[in-house]
């Protein structure tokens, strides 16, 4: 729910958060001087490591290479960064490394830089490596670290920050007119929809409640629906990442009071009544879907995304707000980008006619330095921190999680409404390396047994099909195979039917209703992550969505799971 169809509105609600956690540590025994922090929200983005045993926040790439290292606001040289980590490489150590993944994560992740600068340029604390110390008092950044988390936490689950949102939905919540519309059509179309949520009843009902606040239903001819008319199913208290592992027993809610009933509930889910806990094999058991039958659309890159993925193979569509600044930046500024990449191709050419046999090295000290400062303009055009996928030419840690679990990603769930739901989605092809820098029109001869093993094949008017034989190169080869093709299955027949089937994860003789998903209405369809572009679709979608101009429009961005 939260950040999904509740979007909160940054940076007031990061504020809100920011305050509380600070009021929280203080009455912890830190330092009433921690007040006088304010939130900028120009500085923290998601996706960063913090680093408790160094106390530096992180950027790093897919494999754990550093790419950006703060220590409280200061920006680590090279070197600086060199003498901590030598390879300039940091492990994932889930003891030692702490992600920030989360939108709640962004207070958090500026009020640690804001203590980490705080204590280490205070006249009373001398820094050490791993922390800093007060006459007989050591203060770990590891400790400060557990701190900040026990604080966040007691907010979160016992402070005020649900109850102050409810109390100014107005200044916190986004409402948009367009979530029922989605959710009817889905609906509509046979899908069922369900929401699962880690919060409570309570603090779900208001929030819902005020979602849905309007005058009319889906449709301005409706009257008024109550929220929970929108879903076939919902679950709070999900406790998710645990609730796709072993999870929590499952209970029914009393919508009157908000609390429990008594005793596990064992028969069917059913429309209108809201359940509390469970796991995904009771749920998917309960509501006769499995794995790619469910679209599962999130915010949290872990939580959500990842395990849902990984361990029930659902779809996932994974809602990413900072989308509308990212696509902003990239069409505004442009222009830094194709600097970048031009950059590129000269350090590229000061090789070019250089082999092995080569004795002086070309000097490309200014070109390398060039590149450093059109990364870090490309850099600070998104915050202080940089994008929240790519630091110049390279892709984050974030980024990667991006491309590898979420089937579709977008700035709100809300997009769908600008698509059919018959529709199928396809990324662009993803080009290794030796595939992007090498042009179809270079002809790449080499005398290798490697060329043989292609093999094409043909269907004539003629009632047998024709199987091609290679290149008059390999004659020898061909004389073989002849001789060899009077055996019966002395080798494998070329196929005479597609092969591939990571498409549309149906089969050929399946009918276009059963591919669509309609033939069952208890079926929750996946047609939304199922793969195919259609161009026709591009340029309504931009002037509709209003986020990016034609050539780019990026409501939804989508990406092929090859099973």
């Amino acid at each position: 729910m939260d950040y999904t169809l509740a979007e909160y509105k940054s940076p007031q609600y990061e504020t809100l958060g920011f305050n509380l956690v600070k009021q929280r540590l203080v009455h912890m025994g830190y330092p009433a001087e921690i007040l006088e922090f304010g939130y900028d929200p120009s500085f923290p983005v998601r996706g960063l490591w913090f680093d408790s045993t160094y106390g530096n926040l992180l950027k790093v790439d897919a494999y754990g290479n550093i790419l950006v290292c703060v220590h409280g606001f200061e920006f680590l040289k090279f070197s600086e960064v060199y003498e901590l980590y030598p390879n300039k490489f940091l492990q994932l150590d889930y003891n030692r490394t702490y992600v920030l993944n989360t939108l709640f994560n962004l207070p958090e992740t500026y009020l640690l830089a804001c203590l980490i600068d705080f204590f280490t340029n205070s006249s009373d604390f001398i820094r050490e490596k791993t922390g800093v110390k007060g006459g007989d008092i050591f203060m770990s950044y590891k400790s400060i670290f557990q701190d900040v988390r026990n604080a966040v936490d007691w907010v979160h689950i016992h402070g005020d920050l649900k109850s102050k949102t409810i109390e100014n939905m107005e200044e916190y919540v986004k409402r948009d007119p367009r979530l029922p519309t989605v959710l009817t059509r889905l609906r509509e179309s046979g899908a069922k929809t369900f929401l699962l949520t880690n919060s409570d009843y309570n603090f779900t009902n208001k929030i819902m409640t005020f979602l849905f606040d309007f005058p009319h239903g889906a449709r301005p001819d409706e009257p008024h629906r109550d929220w929970k008319m929108y879903f076939d199913y919902i679950v709070v208290d999900a406790c998710k990442p645990s609730f796709f592992g072993e999870g929590t027993i499952l209970r029914q809610v009393d919508v009157q009071t908000g609390a429990l009933k008594i005793g596990i509930h064992v028969g069917p889910i059913q429309q209108g009544f809201v359940y509390s806990g469970g796991n995904c094999d009771v749920f998917t058991q309960m509501i006769g879907a499995k794995g790619k039958d469910v679209l599962y659309v999130g915010d949290h890159i872990f939580g959500d995304i990842l395990k849902s993925k990984k361990i029930r193979g659902w779809r996932t569509f994974l809602v990413v707000p900072e989308l509308v600044q990212e696509l902003h930046v990239w069409t505004d500024k442009c222009n830094l980008f194709q600097e970048l990449q031009a950059l590129d191709v000269r350090l590229g050419d000061m090789y070019k006619n250089l082999d092995s046999s080569a004795k002086e090295k070309p000097d490309i000290s200014k070109l390398r330095q060039a590149i450093r400062d059109a990364t870090h303009k490309m850099d600070l055009t998104y915050g202080m921190m940089g994008s929240l996928f790519r630091s110049g030419s390279r892709q984050t840690f974030f980024s990667s999680q991006v491309v590898r679990y979420a089937d579709l990603y977008a700035a709100t769930l809300l997009n769908l409404i600008y698509y059919p739901f018959s529709y199928m989605f396809r990324a662009p092809a993803m080009l290794m390396p030796h595939e992007s820098t090498v042009a179809h029109e270079q002809r790449f001869i080499m005398e290798s047994p490697m060329i043989a093993r292609s093999r094409t094949y043909s269907v004539l008017d003629q009632p047998h099909p024709v199987e091609e034989e290679p290149e008059q190169t390999y004659s020898r080869t061909r004389h073989v195979e002849r001789a060899q093709s009077q055996v019966p299955h002395a080798r494998p027949e070329t196929p005479r039917h597609v092969t591939h089937n990571h498409d549309e994860d149906c089969s050929d003789d399946e009918s276009d209703e059963v591919r669509s998903g309609h033939s069952d209405p208890e079926k929750v369809t996946a047609d939304l992550a199922a793969v195919k572009m259609a161009p026709t679709l591009l340029d309504c979608l931009a002037e509709a969505t209003d986020v990016a101009g034609p050539c780019d429009p990026g409501a939804i961005s989508e990406r092929v799971l090859v099973d």
